[in-house]
């Protein structure tokens, strides 16, 4: 599961707790659902930003996914800077909702 998946599915668990909170008539548990729905967009975030050493374990994923091949390097490294890029800017759309 790449970075954009995740990122996707935590935002997906999000809304759709979000949602849940339109047939409950308790306010605590409104409130604590919601709460809930924050955390998990605030962890999408956190999991989106392209940090060096998050872009470099992906990468590895990515190379041993592969069968560890030589001389291929490049492409996973940049194939893990645009999964992180597309998991950024999921986040930060999704950060707009809230």
């Amino acid at each position: 599961m790449d970075q954009k998946q995740i990122v996707s599915h935590l935002l997906a668990k999000a809304d759709k707790y979000r949602q849940f909170t339109q047939w409950i008539g308790d306010h605590e548990t409104v409130r604590r659902i919601l709460a809930l729905t924050d955390e998990l967009k605030h962890r999408a975030r956190a999991m989106a930003k392209p940090e060096e050493a998050k872009i470099r374990n992906r990468a590895r994923e990515i190379w041993e996914e592969n069968g560890r091949p030589a001389g291929r390097d490049q492409e996973f490294w940049f194939q893990a800077e645009r999964e992180f890029r597309e998991a950024e800017d999921l986040a930060k759309r999704s950060g707009e909702d809230v």
